[in-house]
């Protein structure tokens, strides 16, 4: 009997992206169920009871929903982030769940100098601004993004420093990185601290006053990772304290307009998390997320199970 795969996106793949997903179950005669464009959590209960596997992006899979999904063996999250996806009650169900990890680091990376160069030339507004030339950019969190913007600070002549206790220091050492002994060091010493922080219980709110409090004069926080990894209240203190530092980032804070009234010109949020939203991201992540619920059911891999 043929697998039944859900291809459930609030934030639907781009078409490009869908066809290549079709193109890989249609190869190992799947069946392709796609839900985009949903409102409601019953829609997705309804549309998971009965698939062997599924395909999510930013889209929640609660306890409650997996609870309806009664034959689900896999999930896969097309990126890197899964704090979407309830690991304990997937893992009670016996269900593998995967991430797609470097899939989208590029395009966060990419992303993350959009908004440093956004903060360098003052929005473009005609002010003077700096260059990133000689800045020293530090990177929280050497993983697959943090690789890629160091590679990328290179290109602009900046000098790189990281922080990551799970990296080794040769590792850093062979990209041309400088790593550093504690995050407070990588604070103190960057010109833009770039984070790539996963969300968990450790590094919820761990961005906070103590930390910020150590940053250069002129210094900017570039965040692409999650919202939560900030203490937004000790975030909103240290901006009013120190006129002298800037923020920005692909995942606003929760009082976005507090943030942009309070400190106009200092601060920028794009619309909405883009990180990933480019075209070859979507591609990639999509394709990868395909490839390995085939290689799953085919072949038993595990690989990427992020639930162990």
């Amino acid at each position: 009997m043929a697998k039944k795969v859900l291809l459930a996106t609030k934030k639907p793949f781009a078409p490009s992206a869908v066809d290549a997903i079709k193109k890989v179950f249609n190869e190992a005669k799947y069946e392709l169920v796609i839900l985009d464009n949903y409102t409601s959590e019953e829609e997705l209960k309804k549309a998971i009871s009965d698939v062997d596997a599924v395909i999510v992006r930013s889209d929640k899979l609660t306890s409650d929903i997996l609870e309806s999904a009664k034959n689900l063996k896999i999930a896969v999250r097309a990126g890197a982030g899964y704090d979407n996806i309830d690991l304990k009650a997937a893992t009670a169900k016996n269900i593998v769940v995967m991430n797609t990890p470097g899939q989208n680091s590029n395009a966060v990376a990419e992303l993350a100098f959009g908004l440093m160069l956004y903060i360098a030339r003052r929005g473009y507004t005609g002010k003077d601004g700096t260059e990133l030339r000689g800045k020293t950019i530090g990177i929280q969190a050497y993983g697959y993004v943090g690789r890629y913007v160091a590679m990328i600070a290179r290109g602009f002549g900046m000098k790189i420093i990281a922080f990551d206790p799970f990296v080794a220091a040769d590792k850093m050492k062979e990209d041309g990185v400088e790593p550093v002994s504690s995050v407070e060091e990588l604070y103190k010493n960057s010109d833009y601290v770039s984070i790539h922080l996963p969300l968990m219980p450790q590094t919820e709110k761990s961005v906070n006053y103590k930390l910020l409090s150590l940053m250069k004069k002129g210094a900017t926080l570039v965040n692409t990772a999650r919202a939560e990894v900030i203490n937004e209240e000790d975030l909103f203190t240290i901006l009013t304290e120190r006129t002298d530092l800037f923020y920005c980032a692909d995942v606003a804070p929760s009082d976005r307009k507090k943030f942009e009234e309070s400190f106009a010109g200092r601060v920028f949020f794009t619309a909405k998390k883009m990180g990933a939203q480019t075209v070859e991201a979507n591609n990639n992540a999509g394709i990868a997320a395909a490839k390995q619920i085939v290689n799953f059911f085919e072949k038993g891999d595990k690989t990427f199970q992020v639930n162990k």
